[in-house]
């Protein structure tokens, strides 16, 4: 099938990366983005619908007779977006309302891994506050997670008493997370590296992306608040083949037959946010969805000569993913998020964006963008996250110092990244 028009639901760069990759498909002929930003828009028509409109863009994209919408944030997915374009006979990539609940309520998570024996840290679930703080000051350091959405801010890290306190504060009394902080979950805390690992499904095959590291803490040496990412690299050399067979088996198998028997069928991207402990891999949390900024640095390592990624995608809708298999390059990609001043707290936007003429000097790079819009013919910020820079190289070294190479040419007055994206794989692989 040629001149098949894609839709991508979804404004950030994971939404850029989604985009430019189905673009490298030869059956694509026309791409779309609701709502997009700037930078998308040079790749891709611009759809001036929100994600929570649903179905207004299920109509538009009955209208414009596309052939594939792909979901990227997880709201729409958890507020029933599959169904709606269903209905219209449309076909999209992304579980069901039901399938999405993996995400949407991390209660509901934990008690499916349980049921379903898949390894993950201890749990207690609460609706009160104060009966919430007494057993979590039981044993430090732990993890308070609010049960609902929370773009990725939900789990807090706590080392003290006072950390404790002031989260379940944050979540249960000042409600900073707004319903989703009705019930928390307090957890024990994991020792260990994390690694992230994007699986796609059509509900009965499985196929694996690269493994991946993200970086949630604003400052460098992981501290500071928690983000959306900071950075990701793939792959990540913490998971060996061994260990991804394994987690294959023991979580990623165990969860899309568990979701089907529960009457919950699942095709689209599950993400499994993975430990690596002592006692063997744990899941720290399922999503329903690409991660961000993950995908850009995944994507960037796929061999898109050996695999057409509108195919993989449309044979996951139609349940046929044991037909193909996905080919990646060999080397490494690395992904360093710019950010605005402030983020991830209260930020401004509208800075004016200098891209310096030496980024024509770095090789193997490509600029996604999250947070742009376009001002008198200009660049500016429009948000937190604003630019994934992502890079690819021979090996982890050279695409890290291409990523960080082509930010040293791009400046906005208050712009904030990382300078140790990569630094657990640079350690392992000197070890």
């Amino acid at each position: 099938m040629n001149g098949a028009k894609v839709l991508v639901v979804g404004g950030g760069g994971r939404e850029h990366a989604l985009v430019h990759t189905l673009l490298q498909s030869e059956q694509v002929d026309e791409a779309f983005c609701a709502h997009g930003n700037a930078g998308i828009a040079l790749e891709a028509g611009i759809v001036n619908l929100k994600a929570d409109q649903m179905e207004e863009l299920a109509d538009w994209a009955y209208c414009k007779e596309t052939n594939l919408t792909v979901v990227g944030p997880e709201d729409p997915l958890a507020n029933g977006i599959a169904k709606v374009f269903y209905k219209r006979g449309l076909h999209v990539f992304g579980p069901s309302e039901a399938a999405a609940q993996i995400e949407a309520s991390k209660v509901f998570a934990k008690n499916f891994m349980s049921r379903y024996n898949i390894k993950t840290a201890s749990y207690k679930v609460f609706d009160e506050a104060e009966e919430a703080t007494l057993y979590a000051l039981e044993e430090l350091p732990t993890v308070i997670k609010a049960d609902g959405l929370c773009a990725g801010k939900g789990a807090i890290l706590c080392r003290t008493a006072e950390q404790v306190r002031g989260a379940i504060e944050r979540v249960m009394v000042k409600r900073e997370f707004g319903n989703a902080g009705d019930s928390l979950i307090v957890e024990k805390f994991l020792k260990g590296e994390e690694a992230s690992i994007l699986a796609l499904t059509d509900g009965r095959t499985i196929r694996t992306l690269a493994s991946s590291q993200d970086h949630k803490p604003l400052l460098d040496g992981d501290n500071g608040p928690n983000t959306g990412g900071m950075g990701a690299y793939a792959p990540a050399p913490v998971i060996t083949e061994e260990l991804s067979k394994e987690i294959e088996t023991k979580v990623l198998k165990p969860a899309v037959n568990g979701m089907e028997s529960e009457g919950r069928f699942y095709s689209g991207c599950l993400y499994a946010g993975m430990m690596m402990t002592d006692d063997g891999p744990q899941v720290l949390e399922f999503n329903c969805r690409f991660g961000d900024p993950e995908t850009q640095a995944v994507l960037m390592l796929l061999d898109t000569k050996q695999t057409d990624f509108y195919e993989v995608l449309t044979a996951c809708v139609h349940g046929r993913l044991n037909e193909v298999e996905i080919v990646n390059r060999p080397g490494a990609a690395a992904c360093v998020v710019m950010a605005s001043g402030g983020y991830p707290g209260k930020y401004e936007k509208g800075k004016p964006i200098t891209f310096g003429e030496g980024l024509v000097d770095v090789p193997e790079f490509k600029i996604y963008h999250a947070g742009t819009a376009m001002k008198g013919g200009q660049f500016v910020t429009n948000g937190g996250r604003v630019l994934g820079v992502t890079a690819y190289g021979k090996d982890h070294s050279t695409a890290i110092g291409r990523a960080y190479a082509a930010v040293g040419h791009i400046n906005w007055e208050g712009e904030q990244h990382r300078t140790d994206i990569g630094w657990r794989a640079l350690k392992r692989l000197e070890v």
